[in-house]
């Protein structure tokens, strides 16, 4: 296990392969401010550059939040749009880093997932919730609108819910999370730890290259058209024969097909 930082750890095992990175602001509810923002962002290009690496979870620390959103004093002491410019910048920074890691990530969501908490969330590709997770994008009862990665959230839950979320700014549960289609997933809260450890092993069932260009093809599908969208997706199928690794998983592939089919079958009746 590795620890970095202060306020943002990260813990690797399996060689390297799987990551967590925890918000470590428990104090504060996880909440992210300036410096913690920074030091996210350089955890993630870090990690981006790990060829080894297959997987990241995303979380933080402790049993009451993931993420309780960006710090609140620091954006009561903007005064100016210079400066509230520059401060969402560094939200959309961390959201952007999620994104662009070119493998898996997964959302653990322990508690409060607020403002651009959630952002984070949705910026992950998949999200497995406590069932003591609450959730909310306050921001409008604050003087300022929900932005940056919150244009993700049509996409997660339609323009209906999106408009219900960002325009009441009220708090909602983790099953109605579930059903509107944010969380992917929702389990007690003494199952959490399991359910993420189940989806990090299914994603290592996955040929490494194969899951990094399905990845990519994914992101790219947000911004392209059909037709462009094919394309690509015709592009990324020819560059996974680049290497071997689609011929060794067809021959595992076959070889498992062979080992079922010689196992001695179960006999019926008594």
């Amino acid at each position: 296990m590795q620890r970095q930082q202060i306020d943002v750890r990260v813990e690797q095992r399996s060689e390297g392969v799987v990551a967590t990175v925890v918000i470590d602001n428990p104090a504060r509810l996880n909440s992210m401010n300036s410096p913690l923002m920074a030091q996210f962002v350089a955890a993630l290009l870090k990690l981006a550059q790990e060829e080894h690496l297959r997987v990241v979870v995303i979380t933080g620390a402790g049993d009451r939040a993931f993420i309780g959103g960006a710090d609140i004093k620091e954006m009561a002491a903007l005064r100016d749009p210079a400066a509230a410019r520059d401060f969402i910048s560094r939200v959309h920074a961390c959201c952007h880093a999620v994104r662009a890691i070119p493998v898996p990530t997964i959302a653990r969501i322990g508690g409060f997932t607020f403002g651009a908490g959630l952002e984070l969330a949705a910026a992950c590709d998949l999200r497995v919730g406590s069932d003591r997770a609450v959730f909310g994008m306050p921001e409008v009862k604050l003087g300022i609108p929900s932005v940056v990665e919150a244009a993700l959230l049509p996409m997660l839950v339609g323009w209906g819910r999106t408009r219900q979320m960002l325009l009441l700014g009220e708090n909602f549960s983790a099953q109605t999370a579930l059903e509107w289609g944010l969380l992917d997933r929702l389990v007690a809260h003494d199952q959490l730890d399991d359910a993420v450890a189940q989806w990090v092993a299914q994603v290592l069932t996955g040929a490494p290259r194969a899951v990094r260009l399905q990845k990519q093809l994914i992101r790219a599908w947000e911004d392209l058209p059909l037709r462009a969208a094919v394309a690509a997706g015709i592009d990324s199928f020819a560059a996974a024969f680049e290497t071997a690794e689609p011929e060794q998983a067809f021959a595992h592939f076959r070889a498992e097909q062979a080992r079922r089919k010689a196992a001695p079958q179960p006999k019926d009746g008594p």
